[in-house]
């Protein structure tokens, strides 16, 4: 196992989404050719205002003040993976309803003029207000409070999506969401994820929209559950049965990974970091799958990516505050090369890393600071 340096969490007290240094690396620069669809991922859902409190040594009290060393704001929900996939250097599009509050306009200004994001399939909708969520970081767990009102009447997402090389689907049990079957009929890989099922049937035939899925990327229990297995190794290897490629998350255990098409398997263990807030870690993760899928890589490759990428995140908070860019990839590759007693062969594991990051990007110092504005500062603070 790789051990890593992990920041200190003692850096600026608030922090944003704009601003920090990023890269410009291009995973899918070999490939690109004038007939190519104009965005490598699209993506819709619901996007909040994400609110951070970090720095608490313990979780609120019941009737006691907590005070924070920490607190941050950025665009949450969907916005978490739109902006890794960003960060990382995929052309990305996104449909969402953003409230005309000042809330939905901090959050499309980070999304388009910060990271790069197309919105174009977006809209604002007068009167509605933007969901939000407070986010309290503590002992490496996370407790959440959200709120919102009733969504607007019509999807965000357009009858017909963009063409894309791929699309990333959050499949809801029972239901069929139109767009990815379109998608998908336009040439999109799909890639799907899925969150806790309520229901409690955990039944794979209460996701129709499998069926159109390249990869699935549940969460060890979650694969175990759907599979009804004991092992989350042989729940990725009947889940292969639904989907091409399955792949289930391991926590820090890392990631084991089956494809069916190429009898591929790949397991990678999880790089020893200290983790200060999970927030979005899971989305960074599909992220760096769907980037390393994309550009080619072997399956080993890709899944070691995508567990790189989610351990970077865990090292700072937030959701899309965290999402690691190629500057903090490199700074992370010089690093891990200087620390004496590394083992070898996970530093082999990892050696894929060599051509892809620039030798400027490598030269810069590690850990990397993210900057700093929050909501109603100007760009320039």
């Amino acid at each position: 196992m790789i051990a890593s340096t992990a920041s200190t969490g003692k850096g600026p007290s608030h922090i944003g989404a704009a601003g920090h240094h990023r890269a410009q690396v291009d995973p899918l620069t070999a490939l690109r050719t004038p007939d190519d669809p104009p965005w490598d991922v699209y993506l819709t859902g619901t996007v909040f205002l994400d609110i951070v409190f970090t720095g608490l040594d313990c979780a609120p009290v019941r009737g006691t003040e907590s005070w924070a060393r920490g607190m941050g704001s950025s665009p949450g929900g969907v916005a978490n993976m739109a902006t890794a996939l960003a960060r990382l250097g995929l052309r990305t599009s996104l449909a969402a309803a953003f409230g005309d509050d000042h809330y939905g306009e901090y959050c499309w200004d980070a999304l388009e003029t910060g990271e790069g994001i197309n919105l174009a399939p977006s809209r604002t909708v007068p009167g509605w207000h933007s969901p939000v969520t407070v986010s309290m970081a503590y002992e490496g767990e996370r407790t959440m409070v959200s709120h919102g009102h009733e969504p607007p009447p019509e999807e965000p997402a357009p009858d017909c999506p963009p063409r894309a090389r791929a699309a990333i689907a959050s499949l809801t049990p029972g239901k069929r969401a139109p767009w990815v079957a379109q998608a998908a009929s336009k040439g999109a890989r799909i890639f799907g994820d899925v969150g806790w099922d309520d229901t409690g049937a955990w039944d794979l035939a209460g996701l129709p929209d499998l069926e159109h899925c390249e990869a699935f990327l549940p969460n060890a229990e979650e694969a175990m559950r759907y599979t009804r297995t004991a092992c989350p190794r042989a729940a990725a290897h009947a889940l292969t049965d639904y989907v091409p490629v399955a792949v289930v998350t391991l926590g820090a255990e890392g990631a084991y990974a089956v494809d069916r098409r190429t009898g591929e398997t790949a397991e990678v263990p999880a790089i020893a970091v200290e983790a200060l807030d999970p927030t979005g870690a899971g989305d960074v993760f599909v992220a760096g799958f769907v980037t390393g899928t994309l550009a080619g890589w072997p399956l080993a490759d890709r899944l070691a990516f995508a567990g790189l990428t989610a351990a970077l995140s865990v090292q700072e908070f937030g959701g899309s505050l965290s999402a690691p860019g190629w500057s903090e990839i490199g700074a992370w590759w010089r690093r891990v090369q200087s620390v004496d007693g590394q083992d070898p062969a996970a530093l082999e594991r990892y050696g894929f890393l060599a051509g892809l990051v620039p030798e400027e990007e490598a030269a810069r110092p590690w850990p990397l600071r993210r900057a700093v504005p929050t909501i109603g500062f100007g760009r320039s603070a």
